[in-house]
């Protein structure tokens, strides 16, 4: 036990270091920690199979973030997210609440069709932060509906991430997870953009806001309906697939190229040798992280450090599991959300879905939601920090506490789902 705790100082330490003093990207960070506890934790030549295995653990969400960023940024240069903002705003500024609450569902969609708040953030969280400014809305409180767009898109279906890698850990196939994931996205969705944004924008003047939508209005009007086609694509793709069950799954990197192929011919040229590396750019920070949480979490389970903390949360006392669920995983998101969702996630999600006899699918699905506040804490906190970034924002920290009551309110849904699953099963 004494060595096991040791090892897992080491790397906690080492990663802490790499993050704060040294000011190394998160992945490198944890590729560095890992490697320090393989050594400390005497794997010796193992190390290095270790270390290569763990960085392609997470290949197959590396390959749908990446391609889902390619078509991200096509129907972004394209003009599709212009038009679909333009005609939002044009068909709903006579009801404020409705035109808030559809810039929500934009602002999640990347991280819908990624896993990654990042994702949302820096793509339709970038192209709405001047419309909700547009519309009335300060700085802090316009980051602050783009943050928790993003934390409740990388949870929401189609694609979630943070529930792929708890089923890998404990060998749960990811199906039949779309109901449970939007009852707990899109209630909540809701609720947040109107509890932030509402008092603010509801006395919208579109005449002073029409003359800043000139030129996404022109390209709606240039290209028409075609203009839309990769979204179309895509979700038939995703209908067919995955809904209908039309054949074999061809998978989702897939879906995603097929969609952005199409985008290619419908709006604005782009220009290929530009679009797709600057995409990979965007997404290679998320991409750098799940290598290194991948690394980080074999080196845990090589030495048994990750060993520990399944037993350490299994001889905590019954009543405080819950307690233990709702702080313990958004702060070891501090290090990583995927990471969270790996080391503590699992036990969690064994507790709940296997000793209490739990609906596997809903415990997952709610400790994937508490994990995703691991997006907001210090100091990755991926979807503050590049929220804050892109509506200038400083420091972030005004963000978070301008997200604390929403966090709070998500924290008490998601314990809400895990604690009654069976009785929510029912629903589905």
């Amino acid at each position: 036990m004494t060595a096991y705790f040791i090892t897992f100082v080491i790397m906690v330490g080492v990663f802490m270091v790499g993050c704060f003093a040294l000011k190394l990207p998160v992945g490198v960070s944890m590729m560095i920690a890992a490697l320090c506890g393989a050594i400390e934790g005497g794997l010796g030549l193992e190390t290095l199979r270790m270390m290569v295995e763990g960085e392609f653990g997470y290949v197959d969400t590396i390959l749908t973030i990446g391609c889902a960023m390619i078509f991200m940024k096509v129907i972004e240069d394209s003009g599709a997210l212009d038009a679909l903002s333009s005609l939002i705003i044009e068909k709903f500024h006579k009801a404020p609440a409705v035109l808030l609450i559809l810039i929500m569902l934009i602002i999640m969609f990347p991280g819908m069709i990624t896993g990654s708040s990042t994702a949302a953030v820096l793509s339709a969280g970038s192209i709405m932060a001047p419309v909700l400014a547009l519309m009335g809305i300060d700085a802090v409180t316009a980051g602050s509906i783009i943050a928790m767009g993003a934390l409740l898109g990388m949870i929401a279906p189609p694609v979630n991430t943070a529930a792929l890698i708890i089923c890998a850990g404990i060998d749960v196939p990811y199906v039949g997870f779309e109901g449970p994931l939007a009852l707990l996205t899109f209630p909540l969705a809701i609720l947040f953009v109107l509890l932030l944004g509402y008092k603010q924008a509801r006395h919208l003047d579109y005449e002073k806001l029409k003359p800043a939508l000139v030129e996404q209005d022109a390209v709606r009007k240039q290209y028409g309906l075609k203009i839309y086609i990769p979204l179309v694509v895509l979700v038939l793709l995703m209908v067919a697939f995955k809904v209908l069950k039309l054949g074999e799954d061809i998978g989702m990197p897939l879906m995603f190229l097929l969609s952005a192929v199409t985008g290619l011919f419908t709006g604005k040229k782009i220009n290929v040798l530009q679009a797709v590396p600057a995409a990979i750019r965007t997404a290679a920070p998320v991409m750098g992280i799940l290598m290194g949480v991948g690394m980080f979490i074999e080196v845990m389970t090589a030495t048994g450090v990750r060993g520990l903390v399944v037993i350490s949360c299994l001889r905590l006392p019954q009543v405080l599991w819950l307690v233990a669920c709702a702080i313990s995983i958004p702060l070891f998101g501090a290090v990583s959300s995927y990471g969270a969702c790996s080391v503590l996630g699992v036990p969690f999600a064994y507790i709940y879905a296997s000793l209490l006899g739990g609906n596997s699918v809903i415990v997952l699905a709610a400790i994937s939601l508490i994990a995703a506040v691991g997006d907001m804490m210090p100091p990755t906190a991926l979807a503050g920090l590049f929220a804050a970034q892109i509506t200038d924002v400083k420091p972030y920290t005004k963000i978070l506490k301008r997200c604390i009551v929403p966090i709070v309110i998500l924290l008490v849904y998601a314990c809400i789902f895990l604690q009654f699953s069976k009785k929510i099963a029912v629903l589905f």
